[in-house]
């Protein structure tokens, strides 16, 4: 065979052929065209292959780079040339060798490779698309090339390669793909830049469907957005608006694999990453459908980290994809997992940031009030996080989460379970008690009803063991009902104990726990008008009884009997014949209070102003607390006592003495520990100081010993 080619290609044109000067090889090129040319019009193509056989093997592959860049690679394009129509049955001898020359080591080779392979493509035109994916894969690794004449000589082949695919109906998309989505993840800008090009220019070409392979470099483009070249990324996102437009006009697209690749995208660092994302999940909201449903928890699960986002615009865009999310209507039996969502809403209860969490609970009350059977069904799952995130800093979320207990709480095992958590809760953390607790209650009360919320409270600190926190828990509960506007149905009930069955049973109820604290329940029976019932509490009290805390209480109650709640109480002094109980109850407060305290002055001007009439016997001028103690003939009707049959109060009395009994000995309990406590490490410093001091005096009084020249 080479002794063939030999034959038919003059020595000399071979030794021209790899010369230095350019004319030499030139002339070289034109005569072995020419000579082809004539084998090709004479058929004689075996004789053809022969000579690219000689030039492959002699010039191709010599270890001389002149060899293989001035004579193999101008020769193989010269045959080519000289082949014109006939060249595409030797094509399978020609390219290969060309293409293997783009990954010599000299720069040189490599542009001559690049040239000659131009000239090849010149002429062959659509019958070089066989060899695409090779000659693309060559191209992707010579764009990134380290020599810049060869960047530019890819370049040109590039546009040349470019205009021959466009025009080809031979053309494979599905080859090329996975080669495509195999170099998309290449970091290198150059390449980058060429891939994008690509993607582009075969998206312009109507017969090649690139929107149906676009999951399969999404990513890839994705991740370009993020490139540190401006140019890139801004070449990724034209590309990226150009594909979303031909999704919103496209009847056939998978939502479903974008999906996934948009969600992951949706957490990039990348702030430009991050928008573009959310924007084409926005879309996808819009347009998907049906396709979408199993992809909810995902889309979710990105959403809300960018509702408290630092970007403002990613922001809108997430609140706006939330809400057409939350507003779609799915349905349980074709793939929408509550359980899913559900799981989302309650990782994202624990975000750094307020705006997520209170998203995360408004998806919470949209399943439940939707699905509520469904719901139920995870509350094992969820029920412990929205517990715990009643403790939460925000006053915003505490409400929300309010709401969506109550919700829930319309069973009355779940109720009880919430009120026995939000004790156990406020029982671990007495901040939360005093700072959100009447925040909590109050709203309880506006969700679930004030009475329904109170008689659950007070049945369950009836029986608290803990009897330090159920005076404290008594007396928020007993605060909170005493100013709160949210409870005043719940006071004028309390006011008609004495004549209405509804309010004596309410009365009974909150009696039964409030006897924790002496104030609260003084307070009680103050709101019932159960004044008797108060003076003899106050009656009741011990020394024991009447400590700091008591004071203290018992201050905080002076001062509400100015406000409007006690209005009522107030006008009743102005008639102190039907309300004699009343006044002895104030007057036994007063004299509780150390005169020179503020509440002392306040309540003592207050019943200075009782105007007192002559149906009162005045047995001492100096002595006001007197004027009520004895009554005339006509005023033996007393309102204070009226239908006090209703209540058993002797009864409730001995309840409330033995409360305090054991509120006295745990006291005294408390003291006799602490006591005992002081004494033993009392004890033990004395032990440990006289083993110091005997050890010392132990070493002062052993005599000296002797020694050889010691005294005699």
């Amino acid at each position: 065979m080479a002794a063939d080619a030999l034959s038919i290609i003059p020595s000399a044109v071979l030794r021209n052929l790899s010369d230095k000067l350019y004319e030499k090889r030139k002339n070289a090129a034109l005569e072995i065209e020419g000579i082809v040319k004539q084998l090709a019009t004479a058929g004689e193509h075996e004789k053809i292959s022969a000579v690219i056989a000689l030039l492959i093997h002699d010039f191709t592959y010599s270890p001389q780079a002149n060899h293989r860049k001035q004579g193999g690679l101008i020769g193989l394009a010269a045959v080519t040339v000289g082949l014109t129509n006939e060249a595409a049955q030797h094509l399978e001898q020609i390219v290969p060798p060309v293409i293997s020359s783009f990954g010599d080591q000299d720069s040189r080779v490599r542009y001559y490779a690049c040239e000659a392979l131009y000239n090849i493509a010149k002429v062959v035109r659509g019958d070089f698309i066989i060899y695409f994916n090779k000659i693309f894969d060559a191209l992707c690794k010579l764009a990134a090339d380290s020599d810049a004449n060869v960047q530019s000589a890819a370049h040109l082949l590039d546009r040349l390669v470019k205009d021959i695919v466009t025009e080809s109906d031979q053309f494979s998309i599905e080859e090329f793909i996975p080669l495509l989505r195999e170099r998309m993840n290449v970091l290198n800008p150059y390449v980058r830049q060429f891939l994008v090009g690509w993607i582009t220019v075969l998206d312009s070409v109507p017969d090649i469907d690139m929107l149906g392979f676009l999951p399969d470099f999404l990513d890839g483009l994705f991740n370009m957005l993020s490139d540190s070249s401006h140019e890139i990324r801004q070449q990724a996102d034209a590309a990226l608006s150009e594909f979303l437009q031909e999704i919103k006009n496209s009847p056939n697209v998978d939502y479903g694999r974008m999906a996934e690749i948009l969600v992951r995208r949706a957490g990039s660092t990348d702030e430009f990453t991050r928008l573009t994302s959310i924007t084409w999940i926005n879309e996808f909201v819009k347009l998907g459908g049906e396709q979408l449903v199993p992809y909810y928890a995902d889309i979710l699960g990105a959403i809300l980290p960018c509702i408290s986002d630092e970007e403002e615009k990613i922001r809108v865009v997430a609140r706006e994809t939330n809400e057409e999310l939350r507003a779609i209507k799915a349905d349980p039996t074709e793939g929408f997992d509550i359980g899913a969502i559900l799981s989302i809403a309650k990782r994202e209860l624990n975000s750094e940031h307020e705006a997520t969490r209170i998203e995360a609970l408004h998806w919470f009350s949209t399943l439940l009030a939707r699905y509520r059977v469904e719901f139920l069904a995870y509350l094992n799952d969820i029920f412990d996080p929205l517990l715990n995130a009643l403790s939460d800093p925000s006053d915003a979320v505490v409400l929300l989460v309010l709401e969506v207990h109550a919700c829930i709480a319309e069973e009355s095992h779940h109720f009880h379970h919430l009120v026995s958590y939000l004790i156990r809760t406020f029982h671990n953390n007495h901040v939360l008690l005093e700072k959100r607790g009447a925040l909590i209650v109050r709203r309880l009360c506006v969700l679930l009803g004030a009475e329904k919320v109170y008689r659950e409270f007070s049945s369950i600190l009836e029986s608290e063991i803990d009897l330090d926190f159920a005076s404290v828990m008594v007396q928020a509960l007993n605060l909170i009902l005493l100013t709160s506007t949210e409870l005043g149905e719940l006071r004028s009930l309390l006011k008609k104990s004495l004549v209405d069955s509804c309010g004596k049973d309410l009365f009974q109820s909150l009696y039964a726990s409030w006897r924790h604290s002496p104030m609260a329940t003084i307070s009680l029976c103050l709101l019932a008008q159960a004044y008797s019932h108060a003076s003899c509490v106050i009656q009741s009290l011990g020394e024991e009884d009447i400590n700091v805390k008591f004071l203290v209480q018992l201050d905080k109650l002076i001062r509400l009997l100015e406000t409007p709640v006690f209005a009522y109480l107030r006008l009743q002094l102005l008639e102190p014949g039907k309300h004699t109980w009343l006044l002895k109850t104030l007057y036994g407060l007063l004299m509780l209070l150390p005169q020179q305290s503020a509440a002392f002055k306040i309540l003592r001007t207050r019943l200075k102003t009782v105007p007192f009439s002559e149906n009162l016997k005045r047995t001492s001028s100096a002595n006001p607390y007197s004027q009520i103690l004895q009554v005339t003939e006509d005023g033996n009707r007393n309102q204070d006592t009226q239908n006090y049959s209703a209540i058993n109060f002797p009864s409730l009395l001995q309840q409330f003495e033995n409360m305090q009994q054991q509120h006295r000995s745990h006291l005294k309990g408390q003291l006799q520990s602490r006591k005992s406590a002081s004494a033993a490490t009392l004890s033990q410093e004395i032990q440990r100081y006289e083993e110091v001091h005997s050890s010392s005096l132990s070493e002062i009084s052993r005599p000296p010993s002797r020694t050889s020249k010691g005294i005699s």
